[in-house]
């Protein structure tokens, strides 16, 4: 069965789409950022100027902007209304599609669409398509210290220009697409809220309920120190040194399975737990010798201590934190039973919002690569052979 797509191409182009360079579609200018030390440029500006923070904060299609310049720090013109800027330089490939007539710094190159491509460019259609040239300029960087895109074959780079009817129905499709992606996103949000909620809530007792030091009822060690040399990328005991992320792994383990431990340097409070036998270097601090407490019990009391413990975090080229820190924080002892039923609740809770391989996470990363894979497929053209 055809689809609407279908038969458009069938209708419109059916020997294929014209491809032109991308210089003869688009005016190409890089962006720039006025004087920092004339405040007359910057105080009391209403103009957007965009940065990567921007696209961080605030998605990929954008009307205003973080920071604002007044129009004297204007050279020329501002960049019109539905022009797209794509990064040729650091976080190279990232790219927005600006709705407002702005400028942008020199991170960013504008491509705006020319007078005589106006009627027949969809500006949506070119920030799809802007997906495939952001991938593009990742393989085409010029071999230097400052990692830049090639902008001679840039400007050569080929585009498409099918029927604007065809541009429109590939939006109109990719649109769905988000719009389904965002929901989910929002619902893990929404979710995430919840879960927050609760966990607050199952660990917060009243005047009745006993407190004690992590001190008293726990040991807190740190780990061992494990060269790098000695690591491999895959193995069967991951190893943790100054992040929640394994720094390789190891054939040995000096945790058992199901500890709790804290990170000690680098990124200094972050709280961690694992669910297999795991090496913990020296930088990692592992609870163990519990005595009436159960280790989850423990990782989720200190998941609601995150704010505090971070803010004892010692700042210097290398955050540290002081195990005391985390020793004389005062658990509440309830017993194994109801340890037991708010571990479980807040298990499933994490789960969902955590779990790459069987929570949303897992259902948009899913959604996501679907997303791709059609965005790709819908953006890939038979070129008219003239």
């Amino acid at each position: 069965m055809m689809t609407n797509l279908d038969c458009l191409i069938a209708e419109l182009c059916p020997d294929g789409v014209e491809y032109f360079e991308l210089h003869e579609l688009f005016t190409i200018k890089n962006g720039y950022t006025p004087s920092k030390a004339k405040p007359e440029y910057w105080e009391g500006g209403t103009l957007p100027w965009f940065r990567m923070e921007d696209i961080r904060k605030n998605g990929r299609i954008l009307s205003d902007s973080i920071q604002h310049i007044t129009p004297i720090a204007i050279k020329g013109q501002l960049f019109t209304a539905n022009s797209i800027i794509i990064a040729t330089t650091a976080t190279i490939g990232e790219h927005a599609l600006l709705v407002a007539d702005s400028l942008a710094n020199q991170r960013f190159t504008f491509l705006s669409r020319k007078l005589n491509h106006i009627e027949d460019l969809d500006p949506k259609f070119i920030f799809y398509y802007c997906y495939k040239l952001g991938e593009w300029c990742k393989d085409n960087v010029n071999a230097s210290s400052f990692s830049s895109v090639d902008m001679d074959k840039f400007r050569r780079y080929y585009f498409p220009l099918p029927p604007l009817p065809i541009q429109q129905e590939i939006v109109r499709i990719l649109d769905k697409f988000t719009a389904l992606e965002a929901e989910l996103e929002a619902e893990l949000e929404a979710r995430k809220k919840q879960y927050e909620y609760y966990r607050s809530h199952l660990l917060t007792f009243g005047d009745n309920v006993p407190r004690v030091k992590l001190v008293d009822i726990a040991d807190l060690s740190r780990g061992v120190r494990v060269v790098k040399k000695q690591l491999k990328p895959e193995g069967a005991y991951p190893v943790y040194q100054n992040s929640l992320a394994p720094m390789g792994y190891y054939d040995k383990h000096n945790c058992d399975a199901n500890t709790t431990y804290v990170i000690s340097a680098g990124a200094a409070g972050e709280i961690g737990f694992c669910n297999k036998d795991f090496w913990a270097a020296d930088d990692c601090l592992m609870f163990s010798n519990l005595n009436g407490v159960i280790n989850k019990y423990i990782y989720y009391f200190l998941t609601t201590k995150q704010d505090f413990i971070r803010s004892n975090v010692r700042k210097a080229s290398i955050p540290r934190l002081s195990r005391t820190v985390i020793e004389n924080l005062q658990i509440p002892l309830v017993s194994f039973k109801e340890q037991t039923r708010i571990v479980s609740i807040l298990d499933r809770f994490d789960t969902l919002v955590n779990d790459i391989t069987q929570g949303l996470p897992a259902e948009i990363a899913a959604r996501r690569k679907q997303y791709e894979y059609y965005r790709n497929k819908l953006l890939t053209f038979k070129e008219k052979v003239s």
